[in-house]
Order: C-alpha cells, then sequence, then structure tokens
C-alpha cells in the first residue's frame, strides 16, 4: 500500500527529492562550483583569492613591493618562475647538479685557478650555511655563485705574508692599527646610530639627511665589504641582519628638510654630512660659490640618483659577490628598479634627482638653473648598472648606460674636453666648465675601469678615457714654480690654478690605465700619477694637521694650499689614500706606505673622538674644531683603501676586481663576451 502513495513506483529519496529535481540540482552545483574554481585560477588579479584557500610560500625578509615595469620578470616575482633554478650552496661546499648545470650553460667568467680556502671559508661563515634560495620569494635566479668565484684568479682576501719577517710583521701591526679603527667607527655607529645615514659622534646620535628618499641605514651598506674584507665577522653579520631585517625599499619618504643649515661647504642637496665623490649632492668639493637654500632642498621622496647608485647598489652588489648572499642581489635589482623614471628625457640622459614616490624626475636647482644634468652623476652610472643586467637579466639597465655612451661619442667636445653640465633635454653642453674634480670626477674614472671591467673588451670605454686624458693633459696639466704638478679647473679656455682634493683620486686612475696606453706614453702615465700624487701628499704635508683641505691653490706665491676658511676643511675624505693604494701596487715604492701611514696617524690624533671619528674645519690649526660627521665614505673608502695599502696585492686583487667610486668592489669580466647571454660587461 506504500508503494501505491509513490506514483510510478519511484523510491522516495533520504532529502526527500524525486530523480529528475536530483539532476536538477546536481547540474546547478557543478555549474557553481566550476564558476568558483574559474573565478579562483583563471581571472587575472586572482592572488588575493589564492591566498585563502592556498598555504602561503615561504617569504624573505625585506622583500618588498616596488613598483612594477612593464614586460619585466620582475613585476611576476612573487609567482613561481616556471623552473626554479636550485638553491646555490654555501662557498666551498660542492654541487654535482649545479656544477652539470654551470658546463651546460654559457658561462660568465672563464676558468681559471680555484679560489683559496681561506676565503671561501670566510664566505661560507658570512653566509651562515647556503645562499637564500630563488624559489623562497623575490627575483628569478641565473647567476652561478660558486663558478663565479672559482674563476677569480686570486682568492678574494689574499694570501698570508710570511710573519716570520720583521718588516711584514710591522705592515701586520699596521693593518691591525686600521683594522682597529674601522672596528671603533662601526660599533660607535651601531652604539649611537644603528639604522640612521650616518652617525654624529660629538652629539652622539644619528643623522638621516634627504637626499635618499626615505632610504636608511646608508653607513650599514656602504660599511658591508670593508667590514667582510677586514674579516670582522661579528660586525658583518650585525651589518647583514640589518639589511634582512630592516632595510625596506616601500618607504614611507621624510618631510623634505627645508630648515637645513646650509655650511659655505654645501652648495646643493644637504648638508656636507652627505659629501662624497662625485659633482653632486653638496656638489662634493666642487667649490662653487654658496646658493640661497631655496635651490636646495629635496623634497619629500626625493632621491640623488647618483648618491642612491654609487652608495646602496655599489655596497649591495659588492656584499652579493663577496658572499653570495641572495638578499643583497634581490635588493640591489629592486633599488635599480627604482631609479629607473630618472632616465624619462629626451634624450635619455638621466636627471639627478628622482622621486621614490611619483616616480617623476627633475634636475638640481644649482645645476645651470635646473636645466642641467651632471657629467659625474650620469657618468658614474656604467659599471653597477651592467652588473645589475649581469645579474637580474634584465636588459633595461644595461641599455640605458650605453645610450648615456652613445650621446656622449656624438657631441662634439670642445677641444676634446668634457664640460661638467649637459642638457638631458636638447643633449647640448650648457656651459663650457671643465674639472676633474667635483662635478667631473668619476666620469674619467668609470672610462678607464669599464675597458678593465670588461676584461678589457669595452675598445669604445678605452678610446674615449685616452682621448680624454690626452686633452686633460694638453689644457688642463700645469706644473707650479716650485715644481709641483696639478690639475687646474678650464672655464672656456680660462684656468684656475686650484686642484680640489676630489681631483685627487686621478694620480690612481691615471696608474691604473697606465699599462694599457700606447707604449710610447706607459712610462710618462706613470711619471705623470707619480707627480699628481705627490702634489696631493704636499697638501697634507703643508698643513699644521697633516691632513689636506677640500681645495688648494697656486698663485701668488702659495702653493698646494687653502687661501681661504671656507676651503680648509677636512670630512674624511679618500681620494689621496686611494691613490697611494694605487701607486703602491704599481710600484712597490715604500713612501706610499709612509704618506698612508702619515694619515693614519692624524686621523687618530686630529679626528678620532670619544664615539667615532669626524671632521675637522681647519687643516691648519693644531686644536682641532670637528664637524659632528663621521661620513659613510669614511668606512667605505678611506679605511678600506688604508687596509689595502697595508695588505698584500692579491687581496681584492684588480685582476679581478674594479672599484665603484665608493670604492665597492665589482669583478672583472673573465669570460668570453661572445658567449654571454646577458650582454656584455
Amino acid at each position: 500500500m506504500l508503494m501505491r502513495k509513490v506514483p510510478v513506483f519511484v523510491p522516495a529519496s533520504p532529502w526527500g527529492l524525486r530523480l529528475p529535481q536530483k539532476f536538477l540540482f546536481l547540474l546547478f552545483l557543478s555549474g557553481l562550483i566550476t564558476l568558483c574554481f574559474g573565478a579562483l585560477f583563471l581571472l587575472p588579479n586572482s592572488s588575493r583569492l589564492k591566498r585563502l584557500f592556498l598555504a602561503p610560500r615561504t617569504q624573505q625578509p625585506g622583500l618588498e613591493v616596488v613598483a612594477d615595469i612593464a614586460g619585466h620578470p620582475l613585476a611576476r616575482e612573487r609567482e613561481s618562475p616556471p623552473n626554479p633554478a636550485p638553491a646555490v650552496p654555501a662557498p666551498g661546499e660542492d654541487d654535482a647538479s649545479s656544477q652539470a648545470s654551470t658546463r651546460r650553460r654559457k658561462v660568465w667568467l672563464r676558468r681559471t685557478h680555484p679560489t683559496g680556502t681561506r676565503e671561501m671559508a670566510t664566505a661560507a661563515r658570512s653566509s651562515g650555511s647556503t645562499a637564500l634560495r630563488p624559489q623562497e620569494g623575490g627575483i628569478p635566479f641565473s647567476f652561478d655563485f660558486n663558478a663565479f668565484r672559482s674563476r677569480l684568479q686570486h682568492p678574494v682576501l689574499g694570501t698570508r705574508a710570511d710573519e716570520t719577517k720583521e718588516p711584514q710583521s710591522l705592515v701586520r701591526a699596521q693593518r691591525e692599527k686600521i683594522k682597529e679603527m674601522m672596528q671603533f667607527a662601526w660599533r660607535s655607529y651601531r652604539l649611537y646610530a644603528m639604522g640612521k645615514n650616518e652617525l654624529r659622534p660629538l652629539t652622539k646620535d644619528g643623522y638621516e639627511g634627504n637626499m635618499f628618499g626615505g632610504l636608511n641605514g646608508a653607513t650599514v651598506i656602504d660599511s658591508l665589504d670593508t667590514l667582510y674584507l677586514m674579516e670582522l665577522q661579528e660586525e658583518f653579520q650585525e651589518a647583514k641582519a640589518w639589511v634582512e631585517e630592516n632595510f625596506h625599499l616601500n618607504v614611507v619618504p621624510r618631510k623634505s628638510l627645508l630648515g637645513l643649515n646650509l655650511s659655505h661647504r654645501t652648495a646643493a642637496t644637504g648638508e656636507v654630512t652627505l659629501e662624497g665623490r662625485s659633482g653632486l649632492s653638496a656638489q662634493r668639493g666642487s667649490n662653487l660659490e654658496p646658493r640661497p637654500i631655496l635651490c636646495c632642498p629635496l623634497e619629500s621622496g626625493e632621491a640623488s640618483l647618483f648618491e642612491v647608485n654609487i652608495r646602496y647598489i655599489g655596497g649591495l652588489l659588492s656584499a652579493f659577490y663577496l658572499t653570495g648572499e641572495e638578499v643583497f642581489r634581490v635588493k640591489a635589482i629592486k633599488l635599480g628598479e627604482k631609479l629607473l623614471p630618472a632616465f624619462n628625457t629626451p634624450t635619455g640622459i638621466p636627471k639627478g634627482v628622482v622621486n621614490f614616490k611619483s616616480g617623476s624626475n627633475r634636475s638640481w636647482g644649482w645645476a645651470m638653473a635646473g636645466s642641467s644634468s651632471i657629467l659625474a652623476e650620469f657618468g658614474s652610472l656604467h659599471l653597477e648598472f651592467l652588473h645589475l643586467t649581469e645579474l637580474s637579466g634584465n636588459q633595461v639597465f644595461a641599455e640605458k648606460v650605453r645610450n648615456i655612451r652613445k650621446v656622449l661619442r656624438k657631441i662634439n667636445k670642445p677641444f676634446g674636453l668634457y664640460p661638467n653640465f649637459l642638457s638631458p633635454v636638447s643633449g647640448n653642453w650648457m656651459q663650457h666648465h671643465v674639472s676633474v674634480g667635483g662635478l667631473g670626477d668619476s666620469f674619467y674614472e668609470y672610462l678607464i675601469k669599464s675597458w678593465l671591467m670588461s676584461a678589457k673588451t669595452d675598445v669604445e670605454a678605452k678610446d674615449m678615457y685616452y682621448e680624454a686624458l690626452e686633452a686633460i693633459e694638453t689644457y688642463l696639466v700645469n706644473v707650479s714654480p716650485g715644481g709641483l704638478t696639478y690639475i687646474a679647473e678650464w672655464r672656456g679656455g680660462i684656468l684656475d690654478h686650484k686642484m680640489g682634493h676630489l681631483a685627487c683620486f686621478s694620480g690612481g686612475m691615471i696608474a691604473l690605465g697606465a699599462e694599457d696606453a700606447k707604449e710610447e706614453k706607459r712610462a710618462h702615465y706613470r711619471e705623470l700619477a707619480a707627480q699628481i700624487t705627490k702634489t696631493c701628499h704636499e697638501s697634507y704635508a703643508r698643513s699644521d694637521t697633516k691632513l689636506g683641505p677640500e681645495a688648494f691653490w697656486f698663485n701668488s706665491g702659495r702653493e698646494a694650499v687653502a687661501t681661504q676658511l671656507s676651503e680648509s676643511y677636512y670630512i674624511l675624505r679618500p681620494e689621496v689614500v686611494e691613490s697611494y693604494m694605487y701607486l703602491w701596487r704599481q710600484t712597490h715604492d715604500p713612501i706610499y706606505r709612509e704618506w698612508g701611514w702619515e694619515v693614519v696617524l692624524a686621523l687618530e690624533k686630529y679626528c678620532r673622538t670619544e664615539a667615532g671619528f669626524s671632521g675637522i674645519q681647519d687643516v691648519y690649526s693644531s686644536i682641532p674644531n670637528h664637524d659632528n660627521k663621521q661620513q659613510t665614505f669614511f668606512l667605505a673608502e678611506t679605511l678600506k683603501y688604508l687596509y689595502l695599502l697595508f695588505s698584500e696585492d692579491d687581496m681584492l686583487s684588480l685582476e679581478d676586481w674594479v672599484f665603484n667610486t665608493e670604492a665597492h668592489p665589482l669583478p672583472v669580466n673573465h669570460s668570453d663576451s661572445s658567449s654571454r647571454a646577458g650582454g656584455r660587461l
């Protein structure tokens, strides 16, 4: 009887549904599931939905989101690459699969002598265990660090000298003293200013400045390779940990420091505290007259293209090449991307200021009323940008600097000279002021170093360098009545018979390039380098403190001395000891170590304070008046060059490395250039 109550004898469903109803319900449910999964996996910009359902991947600390570049693989960095490369073992470990892969791939550096065990062990200790794996986030990895290190011609940290010999024991003690100075400078910074851009040792606090677009930790980044080089392992690990945990690229820019106290020595972007070797920020010793404060401060988020490149990117690149730590490579590439808007000009010549917040750019207000880019700025990007392409696979970096080279090759040079101001709009020179010191200096340095970094294949850079050097010698090099050789400044054919401290790097540069000059010129250039370096030493020897002034003149019977107080200060600059280091390696003349040690003693006596090192206001006063600034380049350059001066020649051998203008070592490309997929260095 129950069965008769059910039409056509269809059994009742447990849910009370008949067969047609169940069919319709299942059809609807399958359609809904298809729609949901389609939205989750097929529609664009679904990463937020995926995070609701899928387990999150491990994220490297500090890999911040930056503005995407259209068409660049970094825009997809938070998704795993289709075939992620295997992790790179720590230096010294063997990895059969990576070695096989190396043989299959086109290599970056040709096979040479294996790296020694001492610095491989140091690299392993520095990196902890292994380099961060590329699949853990960030940028697809394609650089074989172990293969790179195995092809260096010399151990990175050099070989031990015979410590039983008394002269070597003296040199070792001198080197250890310089190491102690670095340790003291770092620990003072760590204690009173960790994370700030610079230490103020008198007031025992930190200073940020405003020319890095809100980036901080400039001293940390600038110090990484020096700490590694001196085998200060604990200090290096402190610096590395700070970079991993606190060096953020998606910064919220601070307000412009409109109330900057512009001193007589700063004619551009801020205070003397953030000067160095360029024509840029604070014009790095350009010795121009002071300008009104309204032309100078940076707005919120604005950064100096030049300073960020040489200090931050240069420091991160060298830290990666020395240690293989992936965090340094990733952050260098991401930061390089943030600089690219500076190149958005009709000629491709970048402007000096880039806004990290808006992506806009502009020229410095003091540079021909804001209409010009500066030779030392746009001419000092080549080394770092080629390595950014090498480590990222993104050709845009190399294309930007090669375009700069192209513009400079085409433009007419007055008497073969390169003026300091160029319009990024028209591509024409804006003023015929030529200087091998501030505003021009590192442009020439990067020409010869581009030739050397390319393993002497970048013939264009070589030709440009020797042509420029010939013009400089013809029109700027002079000999004083007292027999001192110096490089004057040229203003439309009229010479200023002065030489800036910044120009004292030129002795080392000319010595470095002498070997590849025409045979009949080699001895001449070595002698010219020695004479210029001697003149710079005289500027130190003729002061009461045995430290050199910011600029010195050759007129009115006075030679190699400053003529006014506004040029008498010393801010821990490295250029003179830089030339000592290069001349020592070229000649092994003990005079250069003697002169270098004089600088060490003077720094200890007049610049060391209770809480770090400070510049002094007047080198002609034996009672120091400190400026309360421990410059970042003191740790990056001055102490590094002094340490190398008292080290063996194969420590950071010049056959394997070139130094950028902040003394950050970048490797020479030893490989066959025709086999390189990433573009020739």
